[in-house]
């Protein structure tokens, strides 16, 4: 469907805003009578050139370091999918809820391919990986969606 000038205006406006892609759909219907798919108004922002701001992320309340100390968990938490358009860099991370010894942070990964790792990172800020299979290395596909699912679970726990 084609927009015209007045209505890209508005567009860009709600852009501006800060307005994530379903509030410019629910606006288009409301304001202007323009009924789109997510998937339309997704291509719209992009043939106008509009980048999407990011929203603020969430700001820690209590970190879990600084909490008084709890009896320990068995387990992890649960898997943090981080999906991918063709399955390739499709990753499963979850943190430990009882670090390992020696590590400041620890966790489980499934890559792709379906081999588990574990992972932990030590006091100087160097990550390990500890395939379940001998010399296995990730599929290159899966390294950046595991890092940014790694970086995603620490900013939730404040490192």
């Amino acid at each position: 469907m084609n927009l015209d000038e007045a209505q890209r205006t508005k567009v860009v406006e709600w852009v501006a805003q800060g307005l994530k892609l379903s509030d410019i759909q629910t606006r288009l219907v409301s304001e202007l009578g323009v009924t789109m798919t997510y998937m339309e108004v997704r291509f719209l922002v992009d043939d106008l050139k509009l980048t999407l701001k990011d929203p603020e992320p969430a700001k820690p309340i209590n970190s879990p370091l600084a909490a008084p100390a709890a009896p320990p968990a068995t387990g992890a938490e649960p898997p943090m999918p981080v999906p991918s358009a063709d399955g390739a860099g499709r990753v499963s991370l979850s943190v430990d809820k009882l670090t390992r010894p020696g590590a400041v942070v620890s966790g489980k990964v499934t890559f792709s391919d379906g081999v588990t790792a574990a992972w932990q990172i030590d006091q100087g800020g160097q990550l390990g990986l500890i395939p379940s299979k001998p010399g296995y290395r990730p599929l290159p596909a899966d390294v950046q969606p595991f890092q940014m699912a790694l970086e995603a679970e620490l900013s939730k726990l404040g490192f």
